[in-house]
């Protein structure tokens, strides 16, 4: 190969792997996850893609909500500021998984989800004087 030659190739080769990183630090990479149904039971939904397309399904009357995922088929509890309350929210299933958080009166708090692939879910509240929960979904 002549030496002209040679310094093209190289100099090609390095051009394509300079853009190749260019490309490569171009394109984010994405730290979440997808689940479905009983996979995504105990995750965290902020850590997850379930986040992305949930909604709120049901509200109890102090406030707590049940978040549902369609793509995931996963739901959870959420309280999100407002109430001058210190309370427990809690997630449920109809076979019996759940998990809860605390919630301190401020800000956004949710709990882990719960499988929902053809069962249902429910979201509870608890204070000092009583529960309040949503209908099950």
């Amino acid at each position: 190969m002549s030496p002209l030659l040679r310094k093209l190739a190289t100099g090609a080769s390095a051009c394509a792997l300079a853009a190749s990183g260019l490309l490569m630090a171009s394109s984010p990479a994405s730290a979440a996850t997808s689940c479905l149904g009983s996979t995504c039971t105990g995750k965290d939904p902020s850590t997850t893609t379930c986040q992305n397309d949930a909604r709120t399904v049901k509200t109890a009357s102090w406030g707590v909500e049940l978040r549902y995922s369609p793509s995931c088929r996963a739901a959870w509890a959420r309280k999100t500021s407002g109430a001058s309350f210190d309370t427990d929210i809690k997630v449920a299933n109809s076979q019996g998984a759940s998990y809860s958080a605390y919630y301190g009166g401020n800000g956004t708090v949710f709990t882990r989800m719960v499988n929902d692939l053809d069962i249902t879910a429910q979201a509870c509240e608890r204070r000092e004087f009583g529960y309040s929960c949503t209908d099950w979904y």
